[in-house]
C-alpha cells in the first residue's frame, strides 16, 4: 500500500482536494491522509468546503494562522515534520502557492521525501507577492511539477528545468474537474440567487493583501465598484478581513454585502451573474470555465494566457481603469478559445501518472 500525504490549508485547495481525493481512492494500493495546517481558520471560509464537498475528515489539523508570513511558514514546517516523521508517506502533495504549499514541500524536502506539486508553473513575474515567491521555491524543490497550462509548462522551460530533476507533465486544470463534479450539485443545492435577487448583477470579491493592505488602493476599488453598481448591482461576498480593514478605515459602500459563500454558493454566482470583478486567482478561472469576463483587480496575473485570450482583463486599483474594463466587456459576446486548461480530467491524468511512478 502506497501512502501519499496531501496537505491542504486554505480554501482553494480544499476545492482542488476533492477531484484528487476521489481519483486516489479509486487506486486500490493508494492511502491518503489530509494534513490540514488551519491556514484558513474561520468556519464559514473553512468547515464549509469539506462539508459540502464531501472531502476525507483530516487527519491532522492544526490551527496555524493570523501570523506574520515567517512565523506562520516556519511553525508549519515544524508541525508538518512532526507528522511526515510519524507517518513516513511515499509522497506529499501540496497544491498552489500558499504558505501551506511551502512549508509541507519543504518539510518533505528535508527528509528526503518525493514531491508532488499540483498547480506548478504558474508565474506572475512579480516577486512582491509572497505566492509568486511560495511557487518559485516549491517548483525548485518539487520532484513532480503537475502544470494546468502550456504556458505554465513553459515558463519551468524558460527557467531551465529540462536540466533539473523534476518531472514537468502537462495534467490539465483540477479546478476545472472540481467545477464539472460540482457544478449542477451547486445549481441544486444553492439558495444563494433567492438571497441576492433575481436581477442582473455582477459578482466582486476583494481579499488579496495588496489591495486590503493599502488603504489608498483599497478606497480605489470600492470607488470604482461604487460607480459600476449605479448601473448594474455589484454583489460583494465580504472576506472577514476585507470587512475588518474597511470597518477600522471607515469605508462605506451601497453594494451589496453578502457574507462569504461556500463553494456552491460562488458556482451557482459566478454561473448566474453578468461578469466577474476580482482578485483571487482562483476565481479569475473558474470565470472562464463558466464562459465569464473577468475583471481582475491586480496589476499581473498568474493566469496570463487568460489575458492572451481576452477573456480577463487587468486593470488594478485604478478606478478610472476598472470602470473603463467593466464598460469594455458590459455588452461583449464571450468569444475566446476552449481548452486553455485540459480536459477536466487533470486528477485522474495525475493519479494514473503517480500509479507508474511511486
Amino acid at each position: 500500500m502506497k501512502k501519499i500525504l496531501t496537505i491542504i490549508g486554505a480554501r482553494p485547495q480544499f476545492i482542488k482536494a476533492a477531484p484528487l481525493s476521489k481519483a486516489i481512492g479509486e487506486i486500490k494500493n493508494f492511502e491518503e491522509i489530509i494534513l490540514h495546517t488551519g491556514q484558513h481558520f474561520d468556519e464559514k471560509m473553512s468547515d464549509i468546503f469539506f462539508n459540502e464537498m464531501k472531502i476525507p475528515l483530516p487527519k491532522y489539523r492544526f490551527n496555524i494562522n493570523n501570523l506574520n508570513h515567517g512565523a506562520m511558514t516556519g511553525l508549519m514546517l515544524k508541525e508538518i515534520e512532526t507528522v511526515l516523521l510519524a507517518e513516513k508517506p511515499d509522497l506529499v502533495v501540496v497544491f498552489g502557492d500558499t504558505n501551506s504549499t511551502l512549508a509541507g514541500a519543504l518539510a518533505a524536502k528535508k527528509l528526503h521525501l518525493k514531491v508532488a506539486h499540483v498547480e506548478a508553473g504558474l508565474r506572475s513575474f512579480n516577486n512582491e507577492m509572497p505566492e509568486e515567491i511560495n511557487r518559485i521555491l516549491t517548483d525548485r524543490i518539487s520532484d513532480y511539477a503537475f502544470c494546468p497550462s502550456e504556458q505554465s509548462v513553459q515558463n519551468l522551460k524558460n527557467e531551465g528545468y529540462d536540466n533539473f530533476n523534476t518531472e514537468i507533465i502537462r495534467t490539465g486544470d483540477i479546478m476545472l474537474d472540481a467545477m464539472m463534479m460540482f457544478a449542477d450539485i451547486a445549481e441544486d443545492h444553492s439558495k444563494i440567487i433567492d438571497t441576492v435577487g433575481h436581477e442582473s448583477f455582477v459578482l466582486a470579491t476583494i481579499h488579496r493583501a495588496e489591495n486590503t493592505n493599502d488603504i489608498s488602493r483599497l478606497r480605489s476599488i470600492i470607488s470604482a465598484l461604487e460607480s459600476i453598481n449605479k448601473k448594474i448591482k455589484i454583489v460583494l461576498p465580504l472576506h472577514p478581513r476585507t470587512q475588518k480593514i474597511m470597518e477600522q478605515a471607515g469605508i462605506k459602500t451601497n453594494l451589496t454585502i453578502i457574507e462569504p459563500v461556500g463553494y456552491f454558493d460562488m458556482l451557482t454566482l459566478i454561473k448566474n451573474c453578468a461578469w466577474v470583478m476580482t482578485d483571487s486567482g482562483g476565481l479569475q478561472k473558474e470565470a472562464y470555465f463558466m464562459e465569464k469576463f473577468c475583471v481582475t483587480l491586480r496589476d499581473q496575473t498568474e493566469w496570463v494566457e487568460l489575458n492572451d485570450c481576452g477573456a480577463n482583463l487587468l486593470a488594478g486599483a485604478n478606478t478610472d481603469l476598472i470602470i473603463q474594463q467593466s464598460l469594455k466587456i458590459a455588452d461583449s459576446k464571450f468569444d475566446v478559445p476552449a481548452g486553455l486548461y485540459g480536459d477536466g480530467k487533470a486528477s485522474k491524468h495525475i493519479v494514473s501518472y503517480l500509479e507508474n511512478c511511486i
